[in-house]
């Protein structure tokens, strides 16, 4: 028995940012993105259609801390005019942040809660979102969960609750083209990693399967010929279509052990969530070399009859890509990488993992 579920109206294609107007209607609206100039852009043509906006956080910054997230929420519930719905026009911290803001709507006291993982309060809802991805990586578009940042804490936490679902989802590929080459490899491997995550996991079903072989398929033919012409309108919408699929994939089953394994690396050594969550998916695909049912069948459908093989083949493409695969690339000694890999499986996306695995050893790369 499996059970597939994902309630966010998505609207895809060309030139569907301007159809934003009409999903958020008469509705005021709070807007959640990033400062840069791009970005004032695109909430000047949006203020255009709808007006100014009820309340505007501007001040988004990669992987938002707590801190900042709380702060953003105090500033808002001080708004004249109440919010309805709330905008996300950015990558997935923007669209994080954006969800933890709708989320404290009646107080940050019920983000507390949580991210605690404590019961919502009676009668709490959140405010709805639209969400406006700008990156084609983090499928938070799709998702019902928000990472949040505890440096103080020195830790990831995760609001996580049903009612978080975006009300809508548009995306517009033409949003991406001016991605610059980082930010393409980074979120390009963050998709691929959300649909083989999906794979190995004990969550998955055809449906997800389905999703994460187009997905995974399409990101290892399209984004290398993407960092070479990332100007491409073709290569950014079938790059920006593989990312939402990988998103539908693992909103139904949650990362496993190769995010379990990122959060650290990015914590302790900055390493980007995209890279940190990559570069481990050779040895992974490795350790799963003999796997069979959907999991065996769905990863040679992605990387032939011989997973090994196939491991060796996804690291020269990661290595092409100027990503190292090793933990000594990131600066992580033999000693903290078991440590990394031990705390790893016994998180809850460690245990996501369909296998057994007690250490992971590099993979050499083969030709393509």
């Amino acid at each position: 028995m499996w059970i597939y579920h994902n309630p966010v109206g998505i609207t895809f294609g060309s030139g569907s940012f301007d159809k934003l107007a009409a999903l958020v209607g008469a509705r005021p609206y709070l807007l959640v993105t990033y400062p840069d100039a791009p970005f004032t852009a695109l909430a000047d043509r949006l203020a255009q259609r709808l007006g100014p906006p009820a309340g505007a956080v501007r001040d988004v910054a990669p992987n938002p801390d707590i801190a900042d997230v709380a702060r953003q929420a105090s500033q808002t519930a001080m708004l004249k005019i109440r919010p309805e719905v709330v905008i996300a026009i950015g990558g997935g911290s923007v669209i994080d942040s954006a969800k933890v803001l709708a989320a404290s709507a009646k107080g940050f006291a019920t983000v507390e809660a949580l991210l605690k993982g404590e019961e919502a309060p009676a009668g709490w809802q959140p405010l709805p979102l639209i969400a406006v991805p700008t990156t084609s990586g983090t499928g938070s578009e799709v998702t019902c969960w928000a990472t949040v940042w505890d440096r103080k804490a020195a830790t990831k936490r995760s609001l996580d609750h049903p009612a978080l679902y975006p009300e809508a989802a548009v995306i517009d590929p033409d949003l991406m083209r001016s991605m610059p080459h980082d930010l393409t490899v980074s979120t390009g491997l963050d998709a691929l990693s959300h649909a083989l995550e999906s794979l190995w996991n004990h969550n998955a079903n055809p449906v997800t399967a389905s999703h994460a072989i187009s997905a995974a398929r399409s990101i290892l033919d399209v984004l290398p010929a993407l960092v070479d012409t990332p100007d491409d309108p073709d290569l950014r919408s079938r790059m920006a279509g593989a990312s939402l699929s990988a998103g539908l994939a693992f909103s139904g089953t949650r990362t496993a052990i190769a995010h379990s394994i990122s959060y650290p690396v990015t914590l302790r050594h900055g390493v980007q969530h995209g890279i940190a969550c990559s570069f481990t998916l050779p040895m992974i695909l490795d350790s799963l070399a003999d796997a069979d049912g959907l999991t065996g069948q769905a990863l040679r459908d992605i990387f032939g009859p011989d997973l090994r093989v196939g491991a060796r083949w996804l690291a020269a493409f990661l290595d092409k890509l100027g990503i190292g695969l090793s933990p000594a690339d990131y600066g992580i000694d033999d000693a903290e990488w078991q440590s990394i890999l031990t705390e790893a499986t016994a998180g809850p996306r460690g245990r996501n993992f369909i296998a057994q695995i007690t250490t992971l050893q590099p993979v050499l790369p083969c030709a393509a």
